[in-house]
Parts: C-alpha cells; sequence; structure tokens
C-alpha cells in the first residue's frame, strides 16, 4: 500500500519523540518508499516559513528552513505535483460538495495515483473516492473509503 501524506502527518512525524503515538507507530510501520508528499506540502511549509518571518521569528523560520530542505531530500523522486489530470479531478470532486482547495487537490491526487491519503483532516475529504488513513487513530486495520 503507497500513501500520500498530508501536511499534518508530515509536520507530526517531524515532532520526533514529542510525535503523537499512533502516527509513530504507523510511520514505524511503512516503508519509507511507499511515502509520497504533494508539491501543495512544499507550499504549505514555505508559506509557515515566511509567516515566521513575518512576525520576527527568525529562529523558528531558520528551523523550518532547514526542515524544508530535509523535507526535499527526502522526498526527491516522491513529490507529487498538481498536473492537469490532478486539475480536473479536483474539479470533479469539488463540484460533489464545497471542500477546502488544498484538501480536495490532496484528495485528487491520491486518486489519480492510486494512493491512499493519510490525513488528520477526514471530515474535509470524507465521501469523494479516496481512500482515508487517519493515523492519528489507533490502527483498525481497515481504511476509509
Amino acid at each position: 500500500m503507497m500513501f500520500l501524506m498530508d501536511t499534518n502527518v508530515i509536520s507530526e512525524v517531524r515532532k520526533g519523540s514529542r510525535c503523537d503515538a499512533h502516527v509513530r507507530d504507523w510511520y514505524s510501520f511503512v516503508d519509507e518508499a511507499q511515502l509520497f508528499i504533494s508539491s501543495l506540502s512544499i507550499g504549505e511549509i514555505r508559506r509557515g516559513i515566511e509567516l515566521a518571518r513575518r512576525r520576527g521569528d527568525l529562529p523558528q523560520a531558520d528551523t523550518l528552513e532547514s526542515w524544508l530542505e530535509t523535507v526535499r531530500a527526502q522526498f526527491s523522486s516522491r513529490i507529487l505535483p498538481v498536473d492537469d489530470t490532478v486539475a480536473e479531478r479536483w474539479g470533479q470532486l469539488s463540484a460533489i460538495r464545497p471542500i477546502p482547495v488544498i484538501d480536495g487537490l490532496l484528495a485528487a491526487t491520491a486518486i489519480v495515483h492510486n494512493l491512499v491519503l493519510a490525513t488528520r483532516n477526514v471530515a474535509d475529504v470524507d465521501g469523494l473516492g479516496s481512500t482515508i488513513l487517519n493515523p492519528f487513530l489507533p490502527a483498525t486495520g481497515e481504511d476509509k473509503t
């Protein structure tokens, strides 16, 4: 099984020993080659860096900048773009019901690439046709479709 990790999952893993126990268990079980991220997560991390800079928290901005480079290196060949196919699928999904744009694009990416979407934002993407896993919950042996 291969997974598209939402930014909230990537950010949780970054916490190391402070990481949610369920996320830590899931992450340690999955082979890294099975994990993908979206270019949207790169953008969300960049946004966090720039917001830290704007509020004058340069140490936090530097920490996040370093982490972003680590994420880019770690996932280099497993960063999926939002291409025309993903955009088309997002258009179809967003016609079903209002959904947050980034969450909808992540769901579309997962569907197009036949990946399980690992996210804490289950309610935002539920019922759109993607297979969803909330790694913040105890493992049940079942994914939500």
